[in-house]
């Protein structure tokens, strides 16, 4: 046993030279009285390794300074005190190195990155999930005007809705600093939103609140969390930044409302979800004639409703250029508006114009993935896959989980003759989305055209079982069915679709995948030149679609292509 003749602390432990407590030699067996000598059993040289593990400071009036203080140190005869002071001084280092970093991490450094996951509807009626949801996903459109800040795009932050997991994993997965959540709870006219917001590296919460208010007071409530969330992370913004996080919004509480009620619709991606999801943007706008996201909101619906309902592009391109005339007069700098706006003449041929308006689009906001996503189709539809690959592995980045653009990074992998990176893909997709059913009737295709019918074919009834049998998932079934010989099945496949058409609920360009697969060329171009006529907006996608490359040598083809304004 040892003991220290200062505090008369025991110790127990035979390696130990100092005290623990203020550093003073130990002494062995019990102290002696004043009067008896004191004789110090000490090592010439400290053990291994216990001077740098075992020595701290206890800050006494004798000991708090160094290393100018030091010779107040108590000394044992023959001890050489540079002893005491060479690991005293590292474990000075290493505190202060630990926590200056702790502090600077924390306090000053600016976080460069987020992920805003749903939040949590705390009542659980269905009647409010659209304010939870919609509450996240603004603030994740708010967020990703700041150019400066990584915001992970709502596609892959609501893949983690419903799911118990803890920031730092999230961090991880996502590669963020930071990570938010929240509940929402709403009895009666009254709304109560509790968020958090965490450090995805320590595990330390940056901040949190609670806000019990009016209902009515949703769009406040968005903009304050906004607010709160840019100082937490140390982000400098400029005036017009913060002007700019504003600026979208509207004034109007019921215009809010049914703002979000129309992207939680919209992003149902079915029929009577795009077509709900109409009713609520223009009611939007109706409250607030000069909410330009309301008309972004309600130009996005109507550019999805040919390929979702099978509404003829003639009917619907017209409803969606005033919607975003009107949004981008209101508000220029927009750049969703410059987006739908690309996407309007894509679908109405006019590649030139198109062109710019992505540009356009992507200098006002890099970060927007559907940007990419839909700029990454412009080029695909142009057979320029370089540019292609570029921009939907752009979108990835941005939105890493979402199904669609990741099915999209596959077709171009597959075109460009990327087999294994294609298939992988697609895998991974099926994988995580087991629901998503374009992974499923992607891959399927490029099993039918590799030759392994039976796998192909399963994956596509996938497909349509998923879908609701969809006329896109119907088209490639019956194509496939064809393929692989089963020639009635197709047939009956072609019936359905072509009672759909005539119901104006699909366009012909399905019909003539099916006739592909049969072989009929002439049948084909019969009804590719129907939507020709109806100046379809997915006809032009055809120029890279797997199922018609065989027409490619055609001189029909040829010119349609030509008439498109497309060249190969």
């Amino acid at each position: 046993m040892k003991r220290c003749p200062e505090c008369r602390r025991d110790y127990y432990d035979d390696t130990l030279a100092f005290c623990l407590e203020d550093g003073t030699a130990l002494l062995q067996g019990s102290v002696p009285s004043p009067d008896e000598p004191q004789t110090a059993i000490l090592h010439e040289t400290a053990p291994p390794q216990e001077a740098a593990t075992r020595a701290q400071i206890h800050m006494t009036e004798q000991t708090a300074v160094f290393p100018s203080g030091a010779a107040d140190i108590p000394q044992a005869k023959g001890f050489d005190r540079r002893l005491i002071l060479a690991p005293l001084a590292l474990a000075v280092i290493v505190a202060g190195a630990f926590f200056g970093y702790r502090y600077l991490s924390s306090e000053t450094t600016q976080i460069d990155s987020i992920a805003v996951l749903p939040f949590q509807n705390v009542g659980g009626d269905p009647n409010f999930e659209y304010l939870s949801d919609g509450i996240a996903e603004s603030l994740i459109n708010s967020l990703t005007q700041i150019q400066q800040l990584k915001v992970i795009a709502r596609n892959t932050a609501f893949r983690y809705k419903g799911k118990d997991v803890d920031a730092e994993q999230i961090g991880r997965d996502l590669s963020v600093r930071a990570v938010l959540t929240g509940r929402v709870r709403q009895v009666g006219d009254r709304l109560n939103i509790q968020v958090d917001l965490v450090d995805a590296v320590t595990g330390a919460q940056l901040w949190g609140e609670e806000y019990d208010r009016s209902a009515a007071d949703a769009l406040s409530i968005k903009q304050a969390i906004a607010r709160e969330i840019t100082d937490k992370l140390r982000l400098r913004l400029s005036g017009e930044q913060q002007q700019q996080m504003n600026a979208r919004e509207t004034t109007n509480s019921q215009a809010y409302q049914f703002y979000l009620r129309g992207r939680f619709y919209w992003n149902q991606r079915s029929t009577e979800g795009i077509k709900r999801a109409i009713a609520e943007f223009q009611q939007a706008v109706d409250r607030d004639p000069n909410y330009a996201l309301g008309y972004v909101g309600l130009a996005d619906s109507y550019l999805l409703l040919e390929e979702y309902a099978g509404t003829p592009t003639s009917e619907t391109l017209p409803k969606a250029r005033a919607a975003v005339d009107r949004a981008l007069q209101i508000d220029d700098s927009l750049a969703e508006a410059h987006t739908s706006l690309a996407f309007i003449h894509q679908k109405q041929w006019r590649w030139a114009e198109s062109e710019q308006e992505f540009r356009k689009a992507i200098a006002l906001n890099p970060n927007y993935p559907t940007t990419h996503h839909w700029f990454s189709i412009h080029f695909r539809i142009k057979r320029q896959f370089d540019d292609s690959l570029r921009h939907i592995k752009r979108a990835q980045e941005l939105d890493p989980l979402s199904p669609v653009i990741s099915s999209n990074v596959a077709q171009i992998y597959f075109i460009k003759g990327d087999i294994d990176a294609a298939t992988g893909e697609w895998e991974k997709n099926i994988e995580l989305n087991p629901n998503y059913p374009g992974g499923a009737s992607n891959l399927g295709i490029a099993r039918v055209i590799q030759g392994r019918h039976e796998e192909g074919i399963a994956l596509i009834e996938k497909a349509a079982r998923l879908s609701d049998r969809s006329s896109i998932a119907l088209g490639d079934l019956g194509y496939s069915y064809a393929v692989a010989g089963r020639r009635s099945d197709a047939l009956q496949i072609l019936k359905e679709l072509e009672d759909r058409y005539a119901r104006r609920e699909t366009n012909g360009q399905y019909l003539a995948r099916v006739y592909m697969g049969l072989g009929d060329h002439d049948k084909v171009f019969e009804w590719l030149e129907k939507d020709f006529g109806q100046r379809s907006g997915l006809l032009p996608i055809i120029t890279s679609l797997l199922q018609f490359d065989n027409l490619r040598s055609d001189p029909r083809y040829t010119d349609l292509v030509r008439r498109m304004n497309l060249a190969e």
